[in-house]
């Protein structure tokens, strides 16, 4: 089996296509357990954010699993498959490894370096784990991509160029003015009480907005939310923060008294209408600022010609970071992620190993205990004494005779190009595939302790003979 990712994001396709491509949260674990039940995939994961659309899997036939993914995204989304097919990229093995770790560094986003990209790739894990699609692969897989993400972002000043999409588009609707100075006293409605909504909201607040509604069809969530930024001790309750939880058929009402929207929801309509901004932006004194970050789009685009409004959406966002200075430290992320992709190529190679190790191990132990078994009857006056060190020592000869042969495999085996020898080393000691099979099969947590044994094991033979 080996690792496949068809997708397309903000660098393949235009913003229509991947509004029209997007999956809604509510479907992405149909779309899992599809791909699961396809004959070409074994584990499935999505990565669905606002400007990428990623279905990761492990495949064990190349041409039919890219035909069999893409087939998948385009019946779960919006586009069809023709439409769809220009704009896919493919990435398989090493380099789709290499894709989703510069992911999670953020060096693939609309805004080099944003962090936020970290808590979208645990959500995937999370849905995967949740539908029973990950399996061992893709749960090193993405937990090894937020261990990166965290390394780049400790380690180097990926930081500096990196900021939230929230943050960038708030820079957008501010112009030349700071984003603080800009923010100050105005009233701000956030549609939407999810992950981008809430650190919307959030970054409104700290930049001193004056007045704060949050909407969102379960009021329970918008109510959580605005008690949060209101707490003792939260930004809300140092500035004397007015904030208040409101229906979705509020919106009409609340878009007339703000000064700042944004929105993020999971919404497959619009949310607001042009003809409801353009009533809202009629005769009041200053701009009516109005923020989408979803996909797809909340807010109708034919804002962008009414007079009073300025309006900023994925696709000028995604022009505008086109523009955006890169950091000087993003040459230092790009290395930590070819290290730690050949790192986890060779994790992955030596892993892939274990089970045909871990069933020799089991066969040479079945036959010394098969040997042991016959002795007992051939020399049955053998007291306990005899017996165990009889015992231990047949032990002792075979795991001697094991250790170097599985040592060595090992360490070849996590070179590139060593996949072939599990199959010699089954060969060679004429091992069931069946066996084999079965370990391969086993929990995670079972292969990894057996794994972790037969390491222990070799040390201990090591330093027997090291004696």
């Amino acid at each position: 089996m080996s690792l496949l990712v068809v997708g397309l994001s903000h660098r393949s396709a235009p913003v229509s296509v991947l509004e029209r491509a997007a999956i809604a949260p509510e479907a992405r674990g149909k779309l899992l357990q599809e791909t699961v039940s396809a004959e070409p995939a074994a584990e499935a994961a999505v990565l669905s954010t606002c400007n990428r659309i990623e279905l990761y899997a492990d495949v064990d036939k190349f041409h039919a699993g890219v035909a069999e993914l893409s087939t998948l995204l385009a019946r779960h989304g919006g586009a069809g498959l023709e439409e769809l097919t220009p704009h896919l990229y493919v990435h398989y093995e090493d380099r789709a490894v290499h894709h989703l770790f510069s992911v999670a560094c953020g060096l693939d986003s609309m805004v080099v370096g944003e962090g936020q990209i970290l808590g979208q790739i645990k959500d995937a894990l999370a849905v995967a784990q949740e539908q029973h699609t990950a399996g061992r692969l893709l749960n090193d897989l993405f937990q090894q991509a937020l261990r990166v993400g965290k390394r780049a972002h400790s380690e180097t000043g990926i930081d500096r160029a990196g900021q939230s999409l929230v943050t960038f588009g708030l820079e957008q609707l501010a112009g030349r003015q700071d984003v603080e100075a800009w923010a100050k006293g105005k009233r701000a409605l956030v549609i939407g009480a999810g992950s981008m909504s809430s650190l919307a909201a959030t970054t409104l607040v700290r930049a001193g907005v004056g007045e704060l509604a949050v909407a969102n069809r379960t009021v329970a969530r918008a109510e959580r939310l605005t008690a949060i930024l209101t707490e003792p001790g939260s930004p809300g309750a140092a500035t004397g923060l007015t904030a208040r939880a409101v229906p979705m058929d509020a919106i009409d009402a609340e878009l007339a008294l703000a000064d700042v929207v944004v929105s993020c929801t999971g919404a497959t309509g619009l949310v607001l209408t042009g003809d409801a901004i353009g009533a809202a932006a009629q005769g009041r004194d200053g701009e009516l600022y109005l923020l989408d970050l979803a996909m797809p789009r909340d807010i109708d685009a034919a804002v962008h010609g009414i007079p009073g409004t300025r309006f900023v959406d994925i696709e000028s966002l995604a022009a505008a970071s086109a523009d955006a200075p890169m950091a000087s430290d993003v040459d230092q992320v790009r290395g930590i992620v070819s290290q730690e992709v050949a790192a986890f190529g060779a994790a992955q190679r030596a892993a892939h190993i274990t089970p045909t190790v871990v069933a020799l191990r089991t066969m040479a132990a079945d036959v010394v205990a098969s040997e042991i078994a016959r002795l007992d009857g051939r020399l049955p006056d053998l007291d306990d004494k005899q017996r165990a060190e009889i015992t231990q020592t047949v032990r002792r000869v075979v795991d001697k005779l094991l250790h170097a042969p599985t040592v060595r495999v090992k360490q070849l085996a996590s070179e590139p190009g060593g996949a072939g020898y599990a199959d010699a080393l089954r060969e060679l000691f004429d091992l069931d595939p069946q066996t084999v099979a079965a370990v391969s099969r086993a929990d995670t947590r079972t292969t990894r302790t057996a794994d972790r044994q037969d390491t222990a094991r070799d040390r201990q033979d090591t330093a027997r003979e090291r004696a």
